[in-house]
């Protein structure tokens, strides 16, 4: 089996991924930055969304693991003291795949050129660094409403419990396939009405975002842990993508308590 490993950077990430390269690499196992079909993650959730973002063209063949350093990290299984033991599971155990929705933005623009397709494991976030952002919001190709507000957000199921939930946006499991539209500071007076409360579309309906008023606005569009500016933008559309993650599993983890264990559950500091 091909195998890449990519390290948040710090002194004890990197240490673990060479003990876990020359450990694996002795199992007969091959490291391949190109074309591997694992990929283990060593950092947090920053460095998880890194390794989707790098990988993110291989995402029908390539599958992902983490281990965590430092604080706990939602997408990681494994802690660095446990390390030994993933290496003989890598090496020596057929492993079981689990699938997450993922989501697909396409941002179209008013030259006409071709549509920016993209992928997000988390979410999609559209503001704009000139005021409000004022959207004509369609849900399934008919009107739902106008938004006017600092921005919106667009999370999937494992996304929800990140930026989406600081938001007030709803823990949606990933077993279902959905996407979430959560508001960020809308205005709501006599003039200005949106619905002001997060919205969960399931992955047969489109939510389209369509700029109004200002077309030589500039957004922008944050996709997981990165942000491009774009301008003169005619729409972004946003539904479940086809494709979906895959997470390596060698023991099970289920979704709740990953909830528990990063929101609920009390971590004990060192005095």
């Amino acid at each position: 089996m091909k195998f890449a490993i990519v390290s948040r950077g710090d002194d004890r990430s990197n240490n673990i991924k060479q003990t876990m390269k020359q450990y694996l690499t002795e199992f007969d196992l091959t490291y391949d930055k190109e074309e591997p079909e694992l990929v283990i993650s060593i950092g947090g959730d920053g460095t998880f969304l890194e390794a989707f973002r790098r990988y993110v063209h291989r995402i029908e063949t390539t599958a992902f693991i983490g281990v965590h350093t430092g604080h706990l990290g939602f997408y990681a299984d494994w802690t660095p003291d446990e390390v030994e033991r993933l290496v003989i599971e890598i090496a020596k155990t057929p492993f079981q795949i689990v699938e997450y929705p993922l989501l697909e933005v396409t941002i179209r623009l008013n030259s006409g050129e071709k549509a920016t397709r993209i992928l997000a494991l988390n979410e999609a976030t559209i503001k704009t660094a000139e005021g409000s952002v004022v959207f004509d919001v369609q849900i399934r190709g008919e009107h739902f409403e106008t938004f006017r507000g600092d921005g919106l957000c667009i999370s999937t199921p494992s996304g929800s419990t990140a930026y989406n939930k600081a938001l007030g946006g709803g823990i949606i499991h990933p077993s279902l396939e959905a996407i979430q539209m959560t508001e960020i500071a809308s205005i709501n007076n006599r003039v200005f009405r949106t619905i002001g409360s997060p919205l969960i579309l399931p992955k047969h309906h489109t939510c389209l975002l369509s700029p109004l008023h200002d077309e030589d606005k500039s957004f922008l569009i944050a996709i997981d842990h990165t942000t491009e500016t774009y301008s003169n933008v005619k729409s972004i559309q946003c539904r479940v993508a086809k494709e979906r993650v895959r997470f390596v599993r060698y023991r099970p983890f289920p979704f709740w308590n990953r909830v528990r264990d990063s929101f609920v559950s009390e971590i004990k500091l060192d005095d």
